[in-house]
């Protein structure tokens, strides 16, 4: 088996079985290695019962998923059709409207941040919508930018201004 450490937690727990092995005592290798002799006994019994692999660090399991396995596999079907049909204008799907979705057809709630961790886990890329005035006057824009932005910017010139 091959004892490689992957933290310093872990690296202390196969140093004190080693030390056991040589034949110390549990207050000696509590002290050495400055933990307390519960700690070491723990680690010793765990070793024994499961052997050297039961003191490997394991990952944290993380939080319940709010989602079942069911709902989860449900949602590219119900994203498959257009944003209007579930009452949305525009045709893009965003996380605020994704994270609305989920609360009205599964009754669960999710922060629209965490929705983009979701999404991107299903293969989907974010989509945000085109954020310009539905009144705007593209002919008076250009006009501006093409006669009344020069003159600006030469006013500036003119007086000294860098």
């Amino acid at each position: 088996m091959d004892q490689t450490p992957q933290d310093w937690k872990e690296y202390r727990r196969f140093r004190a079985l080693a030390l056991h092995e040589r034949g110390r005592s549990g207050a000696e290798i509590a002290e050495v290695l400055g933990v307390t002799t519960a700690a070491v006994s723990q680690w010793l019994v765990a070793a024994r019962e499961r052997g050297p692999e039961a003191l490997r660090s394991k990952k944290a399991p993380g939080a319940t998923p709010k989602l079942t396995a069911e709902q989860f596999d449900m949602l590219p079907k119900l994203l498959e059709r257009s944003p209007a049909a579930y009452g949305f204008t525009g045709e893009a799907w965003t996380c605020p409207r994704v994270v609305e979705l989920v609360r009205r057809e599964f009754g669960v709630t999710y922060h629209p941040a965490h929705m983009s961790r979701i999404l991107k886990r299903l293969g989907f890329t974010p989509q945000k919508p085109v954020r310009r005035a539905s009144q705007r006057d593209e002919p008076a824009i250009e006009a501006w930018r093409e006669q009344r932005w020069p003159e600006l910017k030469g006013w500036r010139r003119g007086r000294g201004a860098p």
